[in-house]
């Protein structure tokens, strides 16, 4: 199995853990608030089962179906972190129709959206680095 598969079943595994921590006992405060950051929802918990999907089926099929995931979900990703970032809200699980533009401290959008400009910043990383490596 090439790297770039073993990445994009990493991000499967990864993606499944964040559509589970609602449901992980001690992981959430009294506020429903994930390490008491952020609070999870279905469209939240949909998204995060729906790329674990797709990351598992492209993992699954070949390299380049996991360079084609890991780009194309990267771009997704960190756009939606950098909506995050300056709006309070993103487009993927639909917060920014569903609550507009959210006036919150800058430290807490840093936090709250770290994870999706992290995940997405690397899979676009790896889809061009791996992936030129991979077809060369």
């Amino acid at each position: 199995m090439g790297k770039l598969r073993i990445i994009a079943a990493v991000y499967a595994i990864v993606l499944l853990g964040a559509a589970s921590l609602n449901y992980i006992p001690g992981l959430t405060d009294d506020q429903g608030r994930a390490f008491g950051i952020f609070a999870l929802d279905i469209y939240d918990d949909s998204l995060h089962v729906a790329s674990a999907a797709w990351a598992a089926i492209a993992a699954w099929l070949s390299s380049r179906a996991a360079r084609s995931f890991l780009f194309y979900f990267g771009v997704l990703y960190f756009g939606d972190g950098l909506l995050g970032l300056i709006t309070g809200s993103g487009y993927l699980d639909l917060g920014i129709v569903n609550y507009g533009i959210q006036d919150l401290p800058l430290g807490f959008k840093i936090l709250a959206n770290l994870p999706h400009l992290a995940l997405g910043g690397f899979a676009v990383y790896s889809a061009l680095v791996f992936g030129k490596k991979a077809t060369a």
